[in-house]
């Protein structure tokens, strides 16, 4: 009897794993869908983020401090301006092509396809050429040395721009790994290709070099990307007729884009503020931090861009009671996994830092201040989005700005006297503020409770 016991520990173990995990990941439910579809993003990002790692590992190790300092500092600006210059339609198009298919618009539906992508190519190709002689203007206060990387940086935009946008045309679709895989796979892969090639050949590898790697990266996964996803939607939506209507794109994007914008900002005012105050080689200490937190991070964008068009189908249907549930379970599946991801990375923290070289591992202090703001934000999920996608992204983009107003203000004063340490505690501080409010915003406007734990019923 004790052998058959012992014999059926280890069936009933299995049972007890595998049965929950087949719940969860197998079957036609929407929670089952949406795990497989936030699975396969969040794959892609920690495949993404292993490439980017060993990318900047090789570039510190390969370009010196200074310099990847500088590279550092000029591609903040590109993912900032990059991220904001298609004016939400990146975002929107979540919202926008649902709606047009609830409706049975296909003539709109055709003309969105294409039109937002010339609409964004078009104005992040106007703004790059208004920062390069923004640059040219303001070349006698720079550093020599960015100088050139900035002109760079100028010229990656309008790539950059139109592949997030057909990211969130992918996403709407459900064709994640279409519209992850070419910004955050194949990129990393031709930056690490571009790089060590010229590093190969003897060519010398300075913050410029690295600039035109990433720039030549950029424009071509964003062709590839744009060729496939131009034959996807050929396949899937019926030949006809287009039609356009930019206004109404952007009545919708712009409210969103503040909500955008405003997060962004947010999220990279740490590393332009630390510029300002501390060496190039602190710069570079503090965002290989960022890069080792970056996974749980991921966790959170991966439910994001799962969740955001059913945001929207549930509310235009009316449904309150399926939109909370969903809601509920959204934050469920970004906190816990996101606080066990931070466990394990402080854990690690010392010999990942080591990677970029030993005078990094100074920054390991830094990632428990950094960590506390990222667990605090998971503990409400993608909420942001579920504004946005339900007509609250004013109120959404008021919270951000505050949030923003927060960071900036604490990092002036924090700053110059703590350095990163002051840079990692002005973003958790005004993260914290930002989760509150949000909170506070959920629960207000649309009665549902935005927390992992806690009451359900609003």
């Amino acid at each position: 009897m004790a052998v058959m016991e012992t014999s059926s520990e280890p069936a009933s173990w299995r049972a007890k794993v595998i049965a929950p995990l087949r719940a969860a990941l197998g079957g036609a439910s929407e929670n089952s869908v949406t795990n497989r579809l936030a699975g396969t993003i969040f794959v892609i990002r920690v495949v993404s983020a292993a490439l980017a790692y060993l990318a900047q590992i090789l570039l510190a190790r390969w370009m010196g401090g200074s310099d990847y300092g500088i590279y550092v500092y000029v591609w903040i600006w590109v993912l900032l301006l990059g991220s904001l210059l298609d004016f939400g339609i990146a975002v929107s198009a979540q919202k926008i092509i649902p709606e047009y298919r609830a409706r049975n618009e296909i003539a709109l539906l055709r003309g969105f396809l294409s039109g937002g992508r010339w609409l964004t190519l078009a104005t992040s190709s106007t703004a790059a050429l208004l920062f390069a002689g923004l640059v040219k203007l303001l070349s006698p206060l720079l550093d020599p040395a960015s100088i050139t990387p900035l002109y760079i940086g100028c010229l990656t935009l309008p790539a950059f721009v139109v592949a997030n946008t057909q990211d969130g045309i992918a996403r709407s679709h459900d064709w994640m790994r279409l519209g992850l895989m070419p910004q955050f796979i194949i990129r990393q892969a031709l930056i690490i290709g571009f790089t060590a090639g010229a590093v190969v050949l003897g060519v010398g590898l300075d913050a410029t070099a690295a600039m035109l790697a990433s720039a030549s990266a950029v424009w071509v996964a964003m062709t590839g990307q744009m060729i496939v996803l131009n034959r996807r939607i050929k396949a899937t939506v019926e030949p006809g007729p287009k039609a356009y209507d930019p206004r109404g794109w952007l009545a919708i994007s712009l409210p969103i884009l503040l909500v955008e914008g405003f997060y962004l900002l947010l999220t990279y005012t740490d590393v332009l503020m630390l510029q300002q105050f501390r060496s190039s080689e602190e710069v570079g200490i503090y965002f290989a931090v960022v890069k080792t937190l970056a996974l749980v991070s991921f966790i959170h964008y991966a439910m994001s861009a799962t969740t955001a068009h059913r945001f929207t189908e549930y509310h235009a249907a009316g449904d309150h009671k399926r939109l909370a549930a969903y809601v509920a379970y959204s934050i469920k599946w970004t906190f816990w996994p996101s606080l066990a991801a931070t466990a394990a990375l402080l854990a690690m923290g010392k010999p990942l830092l080591w990677l970029f070289g030993p005078q990094f591992v100074g920054g390991y202090g830094i990632m428990f201040v950094a960590a506390i703001g990222l667990v605090v934000r998971a503990a409400i999920g993608p909420v942001e989005r579920l504004l946005n996608m339900v007509g609250q992204q004013n109120i959404c983009a008021l919270a951000y700005a505050l949030s923003f107003a927060v960071n900036l203000g604490l990092c002036a004063v924090l700053i110059p006297h703590f350095g990163g340490y002051g840079a990692a505690a002005s973003t958790s501080i005004a993260l914290t503020f930002e989760t509150v409010l949000l909170f506070w915003i959920v629960r207000r406007r649309l009665g549902i409770h935005v927390l992992a734990f806690g009451k359900r019923d609003a």
